[in-house]
C-alpha cells in the first residue's frame, strides 16, 4: 500500500517564513533554512518552498535562500513562486529543487506545463492551484489568491493532467489558515477527476483533521500544512504515530 505523505510548507516572503489567514495578515515565523533542516530531521516526507509574493511582485524567486535550504535537507524539495518560463524551471532545479510548482505562470501560459513535462519529465512538474467557491462552483485564483481567473477548477485540473502535470497541490482559499479542517468537498471533486497524486492544502488545525482527510478521501496522497507545524501545535512524528494507529500507512 502506498504510504501517505506529510508535507510542511514554507511560505517565504522577503527571505523569511510567514503565515497568515485566508492569504492575508502575514506574520513572521522563522528562517526557512533553520525550519527546513528541522523538518528534514524530524519526519517530514517532503518539503514545499513557496516564494509567495514573486508572482504578485513580478520578480524571480529568491534563489540564494533556496540553495541554502536545499543544502541542509535530505528529503524531496518542491519549489514554486514566480515560475513563468522553462528558464525558471531550469534555474530552480539547478538550485537543488526536485520538483517545480507552477501556479500563476500556468494560468498565463497553459502550454508551460506541457513543455516543462516534455523537457524534465512529468514527475518534476507540480500544478499548484488556489481555489475557492464563487457562486455554485469552484473557481481558480491567481497571484496568491488575489485574482479571480474565472476558470472552473475541474476543467483546470483535467487540463493540467492532460498537459503533463505529475502532481496537483490543491489549496482551498476558503479554509486556508482557518484550522477548521481540510476542504473535503473540494478535494473529493478534484481527486475523482484526475489520476495523478493530489496533495491537500489549507485548513489543517490538528491531528484529527489529517485522519479525517485520509479516511474520508483515500485517493488523496498527501496532506500539506504550515502554521500548525511551524508553531509546534502538531509534531510530525506524533501525527504519523496517530495515523498509523488509525491504519493509515505512513513512513516512520
Amino acid at each position: 500500500m502506498i504510504t501517505k505523505r506529510i508535507i510542511p510548507c514554507l511560505d517565504v516572503k522577503n527571505g523569511r517564513v510567514v503565515k497568515g489567514v485566508n492569504f492575508s495578515g502575514l506574520s513572521d515565523v522563522s528562517s526557512p533554512i533553520e525550519l527546513g533542516k528541522y523538518y528534514s530531521d524530524n519526519g517530514a516526507d517532503e518539503l514545499v518552498f513557496y516564494d509567495i509574493t514573486a508572482s504578485f511582485e513580478g520578480r524571480e524567486l529568491f534563489t540564494d535562500i533556496l540553495k541554502e535550504v536545499a543544502k541542509t535537507i535530505f528529503i524531496p524539495l518542491t519549489v514554486g513562486g514566480g515560475i513563468n518560463t522553462l528558464d525558471d524551471f531550469d534555474r530552480v532545479l539547478k538550485c537543488g529543487a526536485d520538483k517545480v510548482s507552477v501556479n500563476s505562470g500556468a494560468i498565463k501560459n497553459p502550454d508551460l506545463i506541457y513543455h516543462a513535462a516534455k523537457r524534465y519529465g512529468n514527475q518534476c512538474v507540480v500544478l499548484s492551484i488556489d481555489a475557492k467557491r464563487v457562486g455554485d462552483k469552484f473557481t481558480v485564483f491567481a497571484k496568491g489568491g488575489r485574482e479571480n481567473t474565472g476558470i472552473d477548477l475541474i476543467e483546470w485540473v483535467k487540463r493540467g493532467e492532460n498537459n503533463g502535470a505529475g502532481e496537483i497541490v490543491l489549496n482551498s482559499i476558503d479554509t486556508d489558515g482557518v484550522k477548521g479542517g481540510f476542504d473535503l468537498e473540494m478535494l473529493k471533486v478534484v481527486s475523482e477527476n484526475v489520476s495523478v497524486p493530489v496533495i491537500a492544502s489549507g485548513g489543517a488545525g490538528n491531528i484529527q483533521h489529517f485522519i479525517d482527510l485520509f479516511k474520508t478521501l483515500p485517493n488523496v496522497d498527501a496532506g500539506l500544512a504550515a502554521s500548525i507545524f511551524h508553531f509546534g501545535q502538531v509534531k510530525i512524528n506524533e501525527l504519523k504515530k496517530e495515523l498509523r494507529k488509525n491504519n493509515i500507512p505512513v513512513r516512520i
